[in-house]
């Protein structure tokens, strides 16, 4: 049986800081994120399966990038660790949705993370091949399982 990818597209709003960072992006500021996520794995052959002819259910990966990401994500405030955070984490109704990450917040170590999220709940034989991230209209970063083997 052939190989196939399947690709499904995530939008939300973060807003992130860079610390110690040389340029504007120092500053918080926010991004409408596009996250497109390829699966790859041979359409399931079993007729008794509910799944027959399906690599990976829309609606499974859909779940599972919600529940890793876009959930935990959107609408949240991410800075590294590193930064000096804790008076702006006590700002009354405006960081409900604050995280602090082990990482520059980048669009590249975004990926990295996402990586480390979505792999391990792939059903057996399901597997990730790429990982793509606008953070603006123009400018994105890529993670390829190709690459990284």
């Amino acid at each position: 049986m052939a190989k196939i990818r399947l690709t499904k597209e995530f939008r939300f709003e973060m807003a992130h800081a860079l610390w110690n960072y040389d340029g504007l992006c120092k500053n918080i500021h926010g991004h409408s994120y596009i996250l497109a996520v390829t699966v790859l794995g041979e359409p399931i052959t079993d007729a008794s399966s509910t799944k027959l002819g399906m690599v990976i259910d829309f609606g499974d990966l859909k779940r599972i990038v919600m529940d890793e990401i876009v959930n935990r994500l959107d609408h949240t405030l991410v800075l590294s660790k590193e930064a000096p955070a804790q008076q702006l984490a006590q700002l009354p109704q405006m960081t409900d949705r604050f995280e602090l990450v082990d990482y520059q917040p980048t669009c590249e170590n975004m990926l990295l993370d996402f990586v480390k999220r979505i792999q391990p709940r792939l059903s057996n034989g399901v597997t990730l091949h790429s990982l793509k991230l606008n953070e603006t209209a123009n400018s994105f970063a890529e993670w390829f399982a190709s690459d990284n083997i």
